[in-house]
Formats: C-alpha cells, structure tokens, sequence
C-alpha cells in the first residue's frame, strides 16, 4: 500500500484517539469538555438559524422572480469582451450566495456541456476559486452578534469579481479560449 494512502486512511481514527487521550493526560473532564463544546455549538446554531433562513429565502426571491435571468441577460454584454460566456452569469450570481445554489448551477452546467468544456472547466473552478460572500458575512457577524459590516461586503463583492476574472483568464490561458 502507498504510504499516502496509508497515512490518509488512519489520520482520523488516529486523532479520534490521540485528542482525548492527550486532554486525558493533561487532566481535562473529556466528557464534560465535549457536553459544554456540544451545547456552545448548538446555542450557536440557534442564533445563526434566522440570517441562514434569510439568505435561503433571498436567493429562493431572487430566481423565482425572473430577477436571475434579467440580471443575466444585462451582464452578457460587459462579460462577453472579458471571455466569460453567458452561460457561466447565473452562475457569478449565485456563487456569493449560496454554496448548495452554486454547486447546483455548477453540475448543470457539467450535464449540459462536459466536464473538459471551456463553459464546464471554468465553471469548477469558479465553484472551487471563489466563496459564499452573503452566506460567510451572515454567518460570521450573525454569530457574534455584528450589527454594521462597514466594508467587509464590499471587500467580499469585490474579491469574488477578481476570483472570477482570474478563473477566466486561468481557464482560457491553460486550456484555450471558449
């Protein structure tokens, strides 16, 4: 057998033993320690349910209205030049959204033109380069309780357009143009 494959196949059981045994010896109460981390994780997760429900919601809004597609079809002419397809729009929109939109978008995209398509490469990478600006903001601030982002949604928006133009001009420099 590999040694990677080895290493990679008793990583976990060997943290699942070594971390308790180590706060075992350090004289950690394991078994309180891991009831108080499962409460705080689960008073957590009650505080972050409404701005999770709230993005899912706007993002249900926002498809169902017809507000993706007239989006997409105002875009298609300022991306064109930059060698981004229209296909690939509705995905640009979704991905700082959602994660399980953007993945969705992203296997459509694969059914219908192919993995080692220009439309389906660059639409892996994006789903891989980029990340879930709305979703990390809400989550992130609604956890501890951040009212005003000030410039963090500004600065995702802006890093997420950077994350796609890179993935354009990757995809169209390492496997040729669309």
């Amino acid at each position: 057998m590999n040694p990677l494959d080895l290493l990679a196949r008793w990583t976990v059981p060997f943290l699942l033993g070594f971390i308790p045994l180590y706060g075992y010896l350090r004289g950690v109460d394991i078994y309180n320690a891991f009831i108080d981390g499962g409460r705080e994780g689960l008073s957590l997760a009650i505080r972050i349910l409404p701005y999770i429900v709230s993005i899912f919601v706007a993002i249900g809004v926002f498809r169902a209205s017809g507000a993706l597609e007239l989006t997409t079809h105002y875009l298609q002419p300022v991306l064109r030049p930059l060698g981004i397809p229209p296909e690939i729009l509705p995905l640009m929109i979704i991905r700082p959204l959602s994660g399980n939109g953007a993945l969705a978008l992203t296997t459509e995209l694969l059914h219908r033109w192919g993995p080692d398509s220009f439309i389906g490469r660059l639409a892996s990478v994006i789903t891989g380069s980029t990340d879930t600006t709305f979703y990390i903001l809400s989550l992130y601030f609604g956890s501890v309780g951040v009212t005003r982002s000030r410039h963090a949604l500004a600065a995702g928006l802006v890093a997420d357009g950077v994350g796609f133009l890179a993935a354009a001009l990757t995809v169209k420099w390492l496997f040729g143009g669309a």
